[in-house]
């Protein structure tokens, strides 16, 4: 159900599109969607409940990389995306179950529960940006039936995280694709966008059973406007990409995202 104190929702458009477009961007400086950011400001700012917070970034992430899959394909061709197929459905084997079970946790965890289950996931995230973002691409870690199954237990835990969250797990995916697969940082970024795709369908499937999904219907308006807002603000962080240094950039991002999460365990 919606939450009360956003029945005049539409009176936030604005600050939803600007909002929205500023995530987007920081996102984009680093070649994600930014869903990881846009949660926050939609417990925190815009006031909604766990759970129906996690169900609206899921619906813009979902959005949003809808877009960003042709937007790059400029950089690397569906064609080459689909040579390496079995990267895909490797990961898209744990993946899909990973999602279905992360997005049925949530639905049942208690609020409580999930505001500081999400809190500890925006740390980690945190973690991942400053120590996984910058890996360089060389051999797979690992190959043959160890890389088969390491990449469905990893592709099972990102499933799960990303149905938590409401997000793309861009940020998880590419270091796995950099470290276990080998593959360099523009591959990975579109092979992790191909396994996103499906795998928050699932998660978005399973929500739409949960009562809490009608926050979708009531907020509509303000999902489209944001979602606008992230698309564009991707695209721009993507044409700023490189020019604020990494050393500097991932910091200062990881600790958006430690403030964050010490806010959101507040809400708990």
């Amino acid at each position: 159900m919606a939450n009360p104190a956003l029945k005049n929702v539409s009176s936030n458009r604005p600050a939803a599109f600007f909002g929205g477009a500023a995530i987007g961007t920081l996102g984009g400086l680093i070649g994600l969607g930014g869903a990881e950011f846009r949660l926050p400001l939609l417990i925190g700012p815009f006031g909604f409940a766990a759970l129906e917070a996690v169900i609206l970034n899921k619906a813009m992430s979902l959005v949003v990389v809808a877009f960003a899959l042709p937007f790059r394909a400029a950089t690397v061709p569906f064609d080459q995306i689909v040579t390496h197929w079995p990267i895909i459905v490797n990961l898209l084997a744990g993946s899909l179950a990973g999602a279905w079970l992360g997005a049925g946790w949530a639905t049942r965890l208690k609020s409580e529960t999930l505001y500081k289950v999400i809190a500890v996931l925006l740390l980690m995230i945190a973690v991942v940006l400053v120590f996984g973002h910058d890996i360089a691409a060389g051999s797979a870690l690992v190959t043959g039936t160890a890389q088969i199954v390491a990449g469905v237990v990893a592709g099972l835990v990102i499933g799960i995280v990303a149905s938590l969250l409401g997000v793309a797990g861009g940020e998880l995916l590419i270091p796995t694709l950099i470290l276990l697969f080998g593959a360099d940082i523009k591959l990975a970024g579109s092979l992790s966008l191909a396994v996103s795709l499906p795998t928050m369908i699932v998660g978005f499937t399973r929500y739409s059973r949960d009562q809490s999904f009608a926050v979708i219907r009531s907020n509509r308006m303000f999902l489209l406007v944001m979602a606008a807002g992230s698309i564009l603000g991707a695209f721009i962080g993507g044409q700023l990409l490189g020019i604020v240094p990494s050393a500097v950039l991932l910091p200062s991002l990881a600790l958006i995202l430690v403030i964050s999460a010490i806010k959101v365990w507040r809400h708990a």
